[in-house]
């Protein structure tokens, strides 16, 4: 019986995390959305009206778009929990419905989005944005390990400059 574990065998340089705001990005949004159980290397679904219509009547509120305010806390409160952990920022960038950041973290990215999630959303709280009730982000997000410094380059490239390009990563 062979065993493959989960986690890669070489420790990683980085984590490249993206989260959307709840209600921004549904299955079937023309940008592309995940097909099936999302794994790496699944393209993405195609565009289905349909499917997206029927999404967006089943989310309990609006979706969350971030002003300016808005993203400059999280930015904020994604520095505080970065520095207090020990946690390596190469580069993050706060958009309106969604946040992009590549990291250097000693725990698994799991453990890295939860934390900043529950931080952000707890700053945006904390300043009258949102109520307690209701939902800031999407549930998960997207958890890519970095191996070289050729795609940390390249991520860290996408994080700051070209956020409105196709991804290439």
């Amino acid at each position: 019986m062979v065993v493959f574990s989960k986690l890669p065998s070489v420790s990683p340089k980085a984590y490249f995390l993206t989260w959307t705001t709840y209600g921004s990005w549904l299955r079937g949004d023309v940008r592309g959305s995940v097909a099936g159980d999302n794994r790496f290397g699944t393209p993405y679904a195609d565009p289905d009206p349909v499917l997206e219509s029927n999404d967006a009547g089943r989310t309990s509120s609006e979706a969350v778009h971030l002003d300016q305010v808005k993203r400059e806390i999280v930015a904020s409160a994604i520095e505080e929990v970065c520095s207090h952990r020990g946690w390596r920022i190469y580069a993050a960038n706060v958009r309106s419905n969604h946040v992009h950041i590549v990291v250097r973290a000693n725990v698994p990215p799991e453990k890295v989005l939860t934390d900043l999630k529950a931080w952000a959303t707890r700053r945006l709280r904390e300043s009258g944005w949102f109520a307690r009730d209701q939902k800031v982000w999407t549930k998960h997000g997207s958890t890519r390990y970095i191996f070289d410094d050729a795609s940390l380059a390249k991520a860290v490239d996408y994080v700051i400059r070209r956020q409105d390009m196709k991804r290439t990563l």
